[in-house]
């Protein structure tokens, strides 16, 4: 093998897995900072680790998703998608013993998750696709049906915050809570019935991405051709060809890998926002950024590839369950850790949530994005990110 064909296969080598080996490289450098209590760069490395190893997951979830039939492909995926934002926010939920604002930190990356999925991820998608291409259409029966689900849920996340504004006592509030939690999880299993049973058509499948975008770069580069003499420039990507079992293995041995660094950056990261004057808002902010990384790298990667439906798909679907799956979920592990987790959202949280879902409606009903609407969406994040931090 000579020199140049031995450097073009660690490009290759480097390229294909970037995110696990700097995954796996930040989380062991995380614990070993944690060891020795440097807190801040052990809280920097367990975030970077976390964002990395989340970008193997979900490409995992997405190999595995075009195996298996429809609904189970749907529930993997949201699966995958949920999972880290659940275990990063229980693992700060878990340091509400030591750490007054854990709680409420814990709200705000609730809320945060659909402002970042919404303004940040759709936000920088559309209007980078939009500098590529004038106008980029997509089916205006998805974005319609996501915003009248997420304006809905929005809507009955409310009820525990008007009730916080009257005589009832806290565990008027708690009840009424749980009560919504429940609620909002059976919307959910009838909405994935309306999405894989009787209005799939409303939905349309998008390719995987990582295969995807690599076989097209290949391609306008040359190394493919109808005759298969180039056929050693393939990628090989391990996942794409490991078997349904170990795949899943491989998936959840990064969840908890995930789930280790959670545990670290929850411990240190919450002090550190403390001595720095972070106020609970942006941590909120921070940590859905963490667990959003994923999910807008695909899809500014979509958007410049002219797939600007799969964007609207990872956005406002990530942002559905965010808010359907997460809450409950978070509801039922507080109540077993026996943590009391309201949903009392501040106003600027609920304020800014139904903005952002009524502009999500306004910018996507007629089927088309350009780059004005996207940054539409970035100037509102950038305004409630201003606000949080003197909230």
């Amino acid at each position: 093998m000579n020199e140049e064909s031995y450097s073009s296969n660690n490009f290759d080598y480097i390229r294909e897995y970037w995110d696990l080996i700097g995954g796996v490289i930040f989380a062991i450098l995380a614990l070993y900072f944690e060891h020795v209590e440097n807190d801040t760069v052990a809280t920097i490395l367990s975030a970077l680790s976390i964002g990395l190893l989340s970008i193997t997951v979900s490409e995992i979830a997405e190999i595995l998703a075009h195996r298996i039939s429809e609904p189970y492909g749907s529930y993997l995926l949201t699966i995958s998608a949920v999972a880290v934002e659940i275990i990063l926010l229980f693992s700060i939920l878990l340091q509400s013993g030591t750490n007054a604002d854990a709680v409420e930190t814990v709200k705000g990356g609730i809320v945060s998750a659909v402002l970042v999925d919404m303004n940040v991820l759709l936000g920088l998608a559309v209007f980078i696709g939009g500098l590529a291409f004038k106008e980029q259409q997509h089916n205006e029966d998805t974005s319609s049906s996501y915003t009248t689900i997420l304006y809905v849920s929005s809507l009955a996340l409310l009820v525990p915050g008007i009730l916080d504004y009257t005589k009832h006592g806290e565990e008027v509030i708690k009840s009424a809570s749980l009560a919504i939690s429940l609620v909002l999880f059976l919307f959910y299993l009838i909405i994935l019935i309306f999405q894989t049973k009787t209005h799939t058509h409303f939905f349309k499948s998008t390719a995987r991405s990582r295969i995807f975008r690599y076989k097209k770069m290949k391609k306008e580069h040359g190394f493919e051709s109808d005759d298969g003499q180039n056929e050693e420039h393939e990628a090989y990507y391990i996942f794409d060809h490991l078997s349904l079992p170990l795949n899943f293995l491989s998936m959840f041995i990064m969840i908890f890998i995930i789930g280790v660094m959670a545990e670290v950056f929850a411990s240190k990261s919450l002090p550190l926002f403390k001595e720095f004057g972070i106020s609970t808002g942006i941590a909120g902010l921070l940590i859905a950024v963490i667990s959003v990384t994923p999910e807008i790298f695909t899809a500014i990667k979509a958007a410049k590839d002219d797939q600007i439906q799969r964007v609207i798909n990872i956005a406002m679907g990530a942002s559905t369950v965010s808010i359907l799956l997460t809450v409950p979920v978070l509801m039922f592990l507080g109540y077993l850790v026996d943590i009391d987790l309201t949903l009392d959202f501040n106003p600027l949280e609920m304020g800014a949530l139904i903005f952002t879902i009524i502009l999500a409606w306004k910018t996507t009903d007629d089927g088309e994005t350009n780059y004005f609407e996207g940054l539409s969406h970035i100037m509102i994040f950038i305004c409630y990110a201003i606000i949080a931090g003197f909230y």
